[in-house]
């Protein structure tokens, strides 16, 4: 493990975790320009220790680690309710590959090789949007109510019918998203711009692993008989949509 740091009050603390040191060395270089503090670590078992452990503004994690597997590490922070923004980097290249990443808990999935300045941009929009708390002058701008469901932006909790949903930090923005615009359409590139803060082409299963890890999570939330997954509609050859009329008062 080698930590790199760039003295500066407002930096960043990030977890790089990879057991290629050229490519974990290149992206402390780039990190620590954020500003931030850069902690790097090549075991699978130490990085998971640490992420537990620790504060973390973002981890970038390899797939193939010794001791334990990236697929593991994740897994594991997510059945903790660990908000802590994940960016899988690996050289697994097939759809099933990330989908399984994304659906273990990922927030973005990058292939090598790979751009650094794109992952960096990456990192950046991640930490933005997992920082970002909306102002509002009183508790009802903050609070979007829809039947049963509940998004309070403000304190950046939800709930279903009484009962709290443990969303990653990039679920709740996606909940959040649809919440405050019920009905209306989104496609997957609009998604990917206002959400994730990118829209670049090749990345739409990320869009489709969130809405299918937040559906499971709406429906798993088991509080009522008239609310499951259908709430968050596929509108077929367009896009998704929040349907209000499937979420119960």
């Amino acid at each position: 493990m080698q930590g790199l740091s760039c003295n500066n009050a407002q930096q960043k603390r990030f977890l790089i975790v990879e057991d290629e040191r050229d490519i974990a060395r290149l992206l402390a270089m780039h990190l620590r320009e954020y500003p931030a503090e850069v902690t790097t670590c090549s075991n699978g078992a130490e990085a998971l220790a640490l992420a537990m452990k620790e504060h973390w503004d973002a981890m970038i994690l390899d797939l193939q680690l010794p001791v334990l597997n990236g697929i593991d590490i994740c897994r594991a922070l997510r059945d903790v309710n660990s908000r802590l923004p994940i960016i899988v980097l690996t050289s697994r290249t097939t759809e099933q590959d990330r989908i399984l990443g994304l659906e273990t808990g990922a927030d973005d999935y990058m292939t090598k090789p790979f751009s650094v300045m794109e992952l960096v941009a990456r990192v950046r929009a991640l930490v933005r949007r997992s920082e970002y708390r909306p102002e509002a002058p009183n508790q009802s701008q903050s609070l979007l109510v829809i039947g049963e469901l509940i998004v309070d932006t403000r304190t950046h909790q939800a709930s279903l019918a009484g009962k709290k949903l443990d969303l990653t930090s990039k679920e709740f923005e996606l909940l959040g998203f649809f919440a405050r615009q019920p009905g209306q359409v989104f496609t997957r590139s609009q998604l990917l711009d206002q959400v994730w803060g990118y829209g670049h082409d090749g990345y739409e299963h990320t869009v489709n692993s969130h809405i299918n890890r937040l559906r499971n999570k709406l429906a798993e939330s088991g509080a009522a008989k008239s609310i499951d997954k259908s709430c968050l509609e596929t509108v077929w050859g367009v896009g998704y949509r929040l349907n209000p009329d499937r979420i119960e008062s």
